[in-house]
């Protein structure tokens, strides 16, 4: 996001924690300096990994925050979105909250009393507060609506999708094993239990047989262990991976080679690797818990099924059985990524800075100010 707002002429700067996980990010602290292409300042976590409380970043934000024409929250519950958003109604500068699935029903009856101790004690005034909601669908809009009550007027930009995924091979020769490809953080909620069963019983044998099944992404060690006992068991054990984390350049490869996108999540707000699969043309399997399935759908990019064990199964036998049909729909599913290419994104979020930021001045603004967690593998 901020290598595509440089590009389109704006400065951006990140101010963060180095939680990365339960771990910590190896990176120089309490200093500005270039990571991963853009300007960022680290400060040290303490107390838990979820809340994330830094009182670094506090006085930094106290400090300069002033700086700044617009500040951009990403993340609700969450002690860095809470010191920026008082940072701001103390400076009197205008913020943008991007809420990242957390107001969604499903995500806020999870741990329901810790959030809502922290929506009475903060966070509801820091939503109210904001100049715009940012969501990255008309779906979770709708669904963060109907949560709280009397929220800022809410913005639609979706996620951005790297140009090099264009770009990729959309057919493969017909000698190629194929190959059903999962790419996320691997948690419950994700739905690879239900996946890992299905595939079982889809690919065990018969025509479906030489199919390969790979989930690439990381979590907790206890539950990654607990997917690969489950693939062991089953009939189609020798024919399911475990790819790990992966970069950017083999995270490419892996959509480049898959044959089909399968992801039966129980919430997903955008679900950024389902849009970059189809960037490389590859037909999707989604469940209704992600809030574009019914857009893709519509669009004919891919098969919506229910998240019931018999419901992914035969889903998943349709798909891997009708080659025409994956064909004609992955065509369909890079058309339909077409708008989230960067340069796209970054033009509606300059729209909606510039018009956050009138609050304060007539001019589009210059610089802004992410204040976000760090993404976690």
């Amino acid at each position: 996001m901020c290598r595509a707002l440089e590009s389109a002429g704006i400065e951006t700067m990140v101010a963060t924690t180095d939680a990365d996980g339960p771990g910590r990010l190896p990176v120089p602290l309490s200093q500005v300096h270039q990571y991963n292409g853009a300007s960022v300042i680290f400060f040290p976590r303490r107390l838990t990994e979820s809340y994330k409380w830094a009182a670094g970043l506090g006085a930094w934000l106290r400090a300069h925050v002033a700086e700044f024409d617009v500040v951009h929250v990403h993340a609700v519950f969450s002690h860095s979105s809470l010191l920026a958003a008082r940072a701001c109604v103390r400076a009197g500068v205008p913020y943008i909250v991007r809420p990242l699935g957390t107001l969604d029903p499903w995500s806020v009856a999870q741990r329901r009393l810790l959030k809502a101790v922290l929506l009475r004690f903060g966070v509801r005034r820091m939503l109210l507060g904001a100049a715009a909601i940012h969501y990255t669908s008309e779906e979770e809009m709708r669904l963060a609506e109907t949560v709280v009550a009397g929220l800022p007027k809410g913005a639609v930009v979706p996620l951005g999708i790297d140009e090099e995924l264009f770009a990729a091979p959309t057919t493969w020769p017909d000698d190629e094993t194929p190959i059903v490809l999962a790419l996320c953080r691997l948690d419950v909620k994700k739905g690879l239990d239900l996946l890992i069963r299905a595939f079982h019983d889809a690919a065990g044998r018969g025509s479906n047989g030489q199919w390969r099944l790979v989930i690439a992404g990381d979590g907790e060690p206890e539950y990654v262990s607990q997917l690969v006992d489950l693939a062991r068991q089953g009939e189609a054990g020798a024919r399911i991976s475990f790819a790990g984390w992966v970069g950017r350049h083999d995270k490419t490869i892996l959509f480049q080679r898959a044959s089909l996108f399968a992801l039966p999540s129980q919430q997903e707000n955008f679900g950024i690797s389902i849009v970059e699969a189809m960037a490389c043309g590859v037909p999707v399997l989604v469940s209704p818990g992600v809030n574009l399935a019914a857009d893709i759908a519509l669009r004919g990019a891919g098969w919506l099924m229910q998240r019931d064990q018999a419901s992914v199964t035969e889903a998943l036998k349709m798909a891997m059985s009708d080659a025409a049909g994956r064909e004609t729909r992955g065509r369909a599913a890079r058309q339909f990524a077409q708008p989230f290419r960067w340069t796209a994104v970054a033009r509606s979020l300059e729209q909606l800075y510039r018009t956050a930021a009138t609050a304060r001045q007539t001019t589009l603004p210059r610089k802004l100010q992410s204040v976000r967690e760090p993404a976690t593998h």
